[in-house]
């Protein structure tokens, strides 16, 4: 796949077939519209593009700097080419680009730096200025412009709204199952391990302490994880704290992972650690003994979990 970081970046010698959107989570529902692209390109004949937008349009239009995504920019890259797409086009989104008007966007875009075969579009998708211009003033540019307009169903534009608001509140209620199942894979965090506390060493449960750099990424609820990361080819197994560790009086966010049958130093390292079930809240514990029993527990409950998948 290739990446490109502007609009103007783009340089392709084959004609296209576009979709755009944010595409966050890059979910079971985003997946059925990546692949009628992908689809739509199996012959060789036209390369598939994917146009979306960074900052996330509502950042900048509405102001909302605390937007929480699914995916970091990386992490949406790594997705996309999994699934096949040939070009990514990732646009800085500002107010000039949302001052374009609908048919600037298709001549001066679509049409012109894109040189689209075909574009494949949701039926409630609008776009120009001031999102006046819909799916009928899209096609009768199509017919202006000479390039196909295909509709994605009410169905499946339904099934892409609702699993994008439905992974988000699970993650924030700790429901891993619903949101794995919606997305398609296994929620996952991407950071660098740095040096913590080293508390854990003390008890038996040595953690590598996950600094992830992107504030905007949506950090699940807080508590106890079971996770699997793959670190130098091997699969590893773990839990995963992410809380304030009231037991220890923490005042920061920390996100510790503590990995069965592993011994290798990983600081500075970059990790992806994939969530798979929720255990448990997080608890203050009346002593550091305690949080040690109830660690034997989670392990323990972790284990048994880890035996039947």
């Amino acid at each position: 796949m290739t990446v490109f970081n502007s609009i103007n970046d783009f340089n392709c010698a084959k004609k296209t077939v576009l979709t755009l959107g944010t595409f966050d989570g890059v979910h079971i529902g985003h997946r059925k519209i990546l692949e009628k692209l992908t689809q739509n390109t199996e012959n060789g004949k036209y390369e598939n593009l994917v146009l979306t937008f960074f900052p996330h349009p509502r950042m900048v239009l509405q102001g909302q700097s605390d937007v929480e995504l699914l995916n970091t920019i990386d992490e949406k890259i790594d997705l996309l080419e999994k699934i096949g797409i040939q070009n990514l086009v990732i646009h800085p989104f500002d107010e000039t680009f949302s001052q374009l008007s609908a048919e600037d966007f298709v001549k001066n875009v679509l049409v012109n730096r894109f040189q689209i075969q075909k574009i494949i579009i949701g039926h409630d998708h609008r776009f120009g200025r001031n999102r006046t211009a819909n799916i009928d003033d899209l096609i009768a540019f199509g017919e202006k412009y000479n390039f196909e307009v295909e509709q994605i169903s009410v169905q499946e534009i339904q099934d892409v709204s609702i699993s994008s608001t439905k992974i988000r509140n699970a993650l924030t209620e700790g429901n891993m199952a619903l949101a794995n199942e919606f997305l398609g894979y296994e929620y996952f965090l991407t950071g660098t391990v740095a040096k913590g506390k080293q508390l854990g060493r003390t008890i038996g449960f040595p953690t590598a302490n996950l600094q992830i750099k992107e504030n905007y990424k949506l950090i699940p609820k807080k508590g106890v994880y079971v996770v699997q990361s793959i670190i130098n080819q091997k699969t590893v197994f773990g839990i995963m704290n992410i809380g304030f560790n009231p037991t220890v009086e923490g005042k920061q966010l920390a996100i510790e992972i503590h990995f069965f049958d592993f011994d290798a130093d990983l600081y500075h390292q970059e990790i992806r650690v994939s969530i798979l079930k929720y255990l448990r809240s997080e608890h203050k514990f009346e002593s550091v003994a305690l949080l040690k029993e109830q660690l034997e527990k989670d392990k323990n409950a972790a284990l048994t979990y880890i035996e039947n998948l």
